[in-house]
C-alpha cells in the first residue's frame, strides 16, 4: 500500500521522483524502487514522506479506499463516506466521525450554513470553546 500511496501523493503534488529524491537526500532510484514496491522507506523516512506531503504517518502506510477515488486526505481532514437524509430530515453520523470529535449520544451540535459553500456541523462545546477564545481578547481590552 505504501508503493501506492508514495506514487499518489507525487503525482497529486505534480513532482518528479528527481525532485522527491532531492527533498530526500537520496537518489531518483530508491523513490522509483519505494513506489514499485521492491523496498520500502524505512522510519525516518517515511515520517519525512508523511511530513513532506502533510499526511499522517498512518495514512501514509496504511491508507486504502477501493470504493471511492478519493486521494490520500491531508493530516487532519477526513472523508467519512456518504450519509442519506431520511424522511425526518436526520441524518446518521458516521462512527469514525463520533469517535474523532468525541461526539456522545445526546451531545448538541451546532448547524451552520453558508449558500455558497454548504452546510457544517460543530460540536456546541467546541463551538463554545472558540467562541470563548474570540471573546477574550476583546474583554481584556475593555
Amino acid at each position: 500500500m505504501i508503493n501506492m500511496n508514495l506514487k499518489m501523493l507525487r503525482l497529486q503534488h505534480k513532482l518528479t521522483q528527481e525532485q522527491v529524491a532531492l527533498e530526500l537526500n537520496v537518489s531518483r532510484q530508491v523513490i522509483a524502487k519505494w513506489e514499485k514496491g521492491d523496498s520500502v522507506p524505512d522510519l525516518n523516512f517515511s515520517m519525512a514522506l508523511a511530513k513532506f506531503y502533510n499526511v499522517t504517518l498512518d495514512n501514509l502506510v496504511n491508507y486504502k479506499d477501493d470504493t471511492t477515488s478519493i486521494a490520500l486526505p491531508p493530516k487532519g481532514k477526513h472523508f467519512f463516506g456518504i450519509t442519506k437524509v431520511n424522511e425526518r430530515g436526520q441524518i446518521v453520523i458516521p462512527k469514525k466521525a463520533r469517535e474523532i470529535f468525541q461526539i456522545q449520544s445526546g451531545d448538541s451540535l451546532v448547524l451552520l450554513g453558508d449558500e455558497e459553500r454548504g452546510l457544517a456541523i460543530v460540536p456546541k462545546q467546541m463551538l463554545q470553546q472558540f467562541m470563548n477564545m474570540v471573546n477574550d481578547p476583546f474583554d481584556q481590552e475593555e
